[in-house]
């Protein structure tokens, strides 16, 4: 894919960059077998309707789409149909469809095109799209949609070009660098997808204006230095100042630089062998 910059017509568009899709996405609109009922619209709240995560809200109505993580129909051949936009996520999605008719949605690799074969399962080949058990892949290839616990479907790496390496195999365990440089231990049983995630360059686009940002459901920011001392442990002073305290602080009073917030008690933890923070 390549990247396009606008002619500056506008201040929105005098630094705007995208990324050009034509001639990668092949459908304009999804199938509407495999698309959530209702519109995706959480607005940062849980399910108990409180906010978890400031700063969102508005925005264009999305649907959601049914994504096959798990990939449970083995040793049966699907081909590509379409590679289409997902609001939902920065990687695109493909259609694929079995040869019992069956329709699917699946995270688009890198070079997967509309007529490739694709198959799930220990007979499948080494190949962008297909899904194996980390034990039938060899070393130093890469893979995404990787599961923590067999035949629970995918759970990691599963963004825009990301893409996990394995390094080593050890009994009934396979060591995997994850893209954060973090090493971690998988059961070989797992299944994990051949290839890197497609999209690369989603990282290198720029919106050019504040509509874009709003129109995807973020909303504005302000400084803590910029609020006064009763709504913010940063607030106050006289004139520009700094936050007047050792470490920062979220609005709440609790510190938000070098806290760790990971669960010691969750599974996958403890089959961590290095810390994504640790320098070699």
């Amino acid at each position: 894919m390549a990247i396009r910059t606008l002619k500056a017509t506008s201040p929105g568009t005098r630094h705007q960059i995208n990324i050009d899709l034509r001639g990668v996405l092949t459908a304009g609109k999804p199938e509407k077998s495999l698309l959530a009922k209702g519109t995706y619209k959480r607005q940062g709240r849980n399910n108990q309707g409180k906010i978890t995560v400031r700063h969102r809200g508005g925005g264009v109505k999305r649907k959601l789409r049914m994504i096959d993580w798990k990939r449970n129909k083995r040793d049966m051949k699907a081909s590509v149909t379409t590679i289409e936009y997902d609001p939902m996520r920065t990687a695109n999605i493909a259609l694929i469809t079995y040869a019992d008719g069956e329709k699917r949605y699946i995270i688009a690799p890198e070079g997967l095109k509309v007529g490739d074969v694709v198959m799930s399962g220990e007979k499948a080949e080494l190949k962008p799209g297909n899904a194996l058990p980390l034990s039938m892949i060899p070393v130093g290839m890469p893979i995404h949609n990787i599961e923590i616990r067999p035949g629970k479907g995918a759970q990691l790496v599963r963004s825009a070009g990301g893409a996990a390496l394995i390094q080593s195999k050890e009994g009934e365990f396979t060591t995997l660098q994850m893209p954060s440089k973090e090493t971690r231990l998988i059961r070989s049983i797992s299944y994990a997808t051949i290839g890197q995630i497609g999209n690369v360059e989603w990282k290198t686009v720029s919106f050019g204006k504040a509509g874009r940002r709003r129109l995807l459901g973020w909303r504005p920011v302000v400084r803590g230095t910029a609020m006064n001392p009763r709504s913010h442990p940063h607030g106050g002073g006289e004139g520009r100042s700094g936050i007047g305290m050792k470490s920062a602080k979220s609005m709440w009073g609790k510190r938000i630089r070098g806290v760790k917030t990971r669960n010691k008690k969750k599974y996958s933890n403890t089959f961590i062998t290095k810390d994504r923070r640790v320098r070699a």
